[in-house]
């Protein structure tokens, strides 16, 4: 909702006729800690209300028999006046010095934190607001923490209320140095923490003498001071297809231009086929060529120089800056849904004019807003926000938020209703093979060797410290999948080491090289329907899940969780003591850390359970989780 008590001039010109850049400012904090106040201040203070207005409302105030204040600048709502507090985010437009400020002021009761979440996500910078008598809450710590989680860097802390504790430097210096450690370790340090009180305007505009010990920057000076956003229009190029239309013997091709801008001529590519073509003409209506240059948020239709398949979802962009074509993407996202989202769930996300299905291959960092405490499982509740890494059915082209923040914005639906929504914070760029590389697919179809083998594909991944039981388990469990008449294939860290992965040593590189050979080859054994079993240490954390996300789907970690005392007392290969002995460097287990699954599929001690009983429980997993089937199933009708 925009509020209307301001009318912005026409003009963006500063004094000496150079342009002000504008900065995108969300205002948070604890309810009641002032921040309608201060903004109805700064609208004073900046000449931004229209004539009449601040005597206008103090005429309100007074039929209704109540004193003035500067927060019913921004009560336009009935709500907001009866109920004492902000509910909506809204978006104020005033001017300083040097800056055209959209100042977004962000609801601090903790009922709306969404929708503070939802200004926040489109703020270059942000001022947090803190009540000198009250002092640093809770409330104003998660505000901090989401600021951090949103990405926002730039932040300016007021310390308001001033006159409350007779403009006492001790006590703003307490809460000086408090928030600036807060905020510092979670790598936003504040650009200026500064005194005021909103209601009287001291440190708004202005450094009165009640505040005479402080000389630093008034609010005001802090905004001034803050870096805008890059202009779309500097962005490349990013027109995504929204139709095809023919008109005579032109196929035009339409859609809004979402950055930078084109012109007759442009080389251009659609991605994510990666299709080139030159922009022939940009057509106007009715049916009449447009000459000049096309920017950001124009409408536009082009023709193309050559005859091409192009579709709805397609991104037009320049040939030396087009987006990822990626199939795997990490966002950050705020869920809406009745129901938590799991991974494995089926989703279809939306990005742009593009539309793909999808499934959630894992969730990361979950977190209830509203407590801004960590949520335990892997699943994101209602009105919680967390980060989400995607499998999508196709590639499709995407930008990161980071680099372009109108390409990097999905929406999520399930079962056709929106379900939540966020930013995209990663890529995995598809692999670009050489135009003389073929791939080919096998010409037996999943569903035949479902039907044949009585199970779907599988990666079955080991982990462990040596000598916890991770080659016996694989052993034992290839030879009961067998005995079902299936098709499990051994896959053993030291037996690939002894071949494929001869090449390779044990350094960090090394090791992460070794992980990606087993899952590449793992994975391809799971698409053509087998079970594929891992046996390997895999010690870092980050590398167990790189291999997850090249075999996700299939992806099943088995954590053998036997302690180290167990696994050095077995040593059934002579590598702990020679490690002992300084005969064998970078060991897993006495020299070089183990970092154990935070949440695994499974979890096995073999110092507890037999390996029967732990092959009981893998097939367990197996069945539930869909792999195994555990009744009978005519897969022959479906091929």
């Amino acid at each position: 909702m925009n509020i209307n008590v301001l009318e912005p001039s026409p003009s963006l010109a500063t004094p000496n006729g150079t342009t002000r850049p504008q900065v995108r400012i969300v205002i948070v904090g604890h309810v009641d800690h002032g921040k309608s106040t201060l903004v109805g201040r700064l609208l004073h203070e900046t000449g931004s209300l229209p004539d009449g207005k601040l005597e206008m409302l103090k005429a309100v105030s007074a039929r209704r028999g109540m004193p003035f204040e500067w927060s019913f600048l921004l009560d336009a709502l009935q709500t907001e006046r009866d109920q004492g507090i902000t509910i909506d985010t809204t978006q104020i437009r005033f001017r300083t010095r040097s800056r055209e400020v959209v100042l977004i002021d962000a609801p601090g009761h903790a009922e709306f934190l969404r929708n503070m979440i939802t200004g926040a996500s489109q703020a270059d910078g942000a001022v947090l607001i803190i009540d000198a008598l009250e002092g640093v809450r809770d409330q104003t710590r998660r505000h901090g923490y989401l600021l951090h989680l949103l990405g926002i860097k730039q932040v300016a802390v007021v310390v308001n209320k001033l006159d409350r504790v007779d403009f006492s430097e001790a006590r703003f210096n307490a809460i000086r140095d408090e928030i600036t450690a807060h905020l510092s370790e979670l790598g936003v340090p504040p650009s200026a923490v500064i005194p005021i009180s909103a209601r009287d305007g001291d440190g708004v505009a202005e450094r009165t003498a009640n505040i005479g010990w402080y000389n630093g920057p008034t609010v005001v000076d802090a905004l001034d001071t803050l870096t805008p956003a890059r202009p779309l229009d500097e962005l490349p190029l990013r027109l995504p297809v929204q139709a095809i239309y023919k008109f005579d013997d032109r196929r035009i091709v339409a859609g809004r231009i979402e950055s930078g801008h084109l012109k007759t001529g442009d080389e251009i590519v659609i991605t994510p086929a990666g299709k080139v073509a030159k922009i022939k003409s940009i057509e106007g209506w009715p049916h009449t060529p447009v000459t000049v240059a096309q920017g950001a948020g124009r409408s536009v239709g082009i023709t193309l120089d050559r005859e091409l398949f192009i579709e709805r979802g397609d991104v037009i962009a320049p040939l030396d800056s087009a987006p990822r074509d990626a199939r795997r993407i990490r966002a950050r996202i705020f869920w809406l849904h009745d129901q938590p989202l799991q991974p494995g769930a089926a989703i279809v996300i939306r990005l742009g004019t593009r539309e793909a299905r999808g499934s959630v291959l894992a969730i990361d960092k979950a977190v209830d807003p509203g407590e801004l405490s960590s949520v335990a499982g892997r699943s994101i509740a209602r009105n919680h926000v967390g980060e989400i890494d995607i499998l999508l059915s196709h590639a499709i082209a995407v930008d990161r938020h980071a680099d372009n923040p109108r390409t990097g914005r999905l929406v999520i639906e399930v079962n056709g209703r929106l379900a939540g929504g966020g930013l995209v914070i990663d890529v995995t760029p598809e692999p670009r093979a050489s135009a003389d590389i073929v791939p080919v697919d096998s010409a037996l179809r999943p569903q035949e060797r479902a039907a044949r083998y009585r199970h779907h594909g599988a990666v079955l991944w080991f982990t462990g410290l040596p000598g916890a039981g991770k080659s016996t388990l694989a052993l034992a469990l290839e030879r009961r999948l067998f005995g079902r008449n299936g098709s499990p294939i051994l896959l053993d860290g030291d037996t690939l080491r002894a071949g494929l992965n001869g090449d390779l040593g044990f350094s960090p590189e090394h090791r992460a090289e070794n992980i990606r050979r087993l899952a590449e080859i793992a994975a391809h054994l799971a698409r053509n329907g087998h079970i594929a079993i891992v046996a390997a240490v895999s010690p870092a954390r980050e590398d167990r899940a790189a291999a997850r996300r090249i075999a996700d789907p299939h992806f099943r970690e088995i954590y053998v969780a036997t302690p180290a005392e167990i696994c050095e007392s077995r040593d059934p290969k002579g590598h702990y003591a020679k490690a002992r002995a300084g005969a064998l460097q970078g060991f897993t287990g006495i020299s070089n850390d183990y970092q154990p699954p935070a949440e695994p599929e499974l979890t096995i001690d073999t110092s507890t359970r037999s390996v029967a009983e732990a092959i009981d429980d893998i097939e367990l997993l197996l069945a539930q989780t869909g792999i195994l089937f555990t009744e009978q199933v005519d897969l022959a009708a479906n091929i």
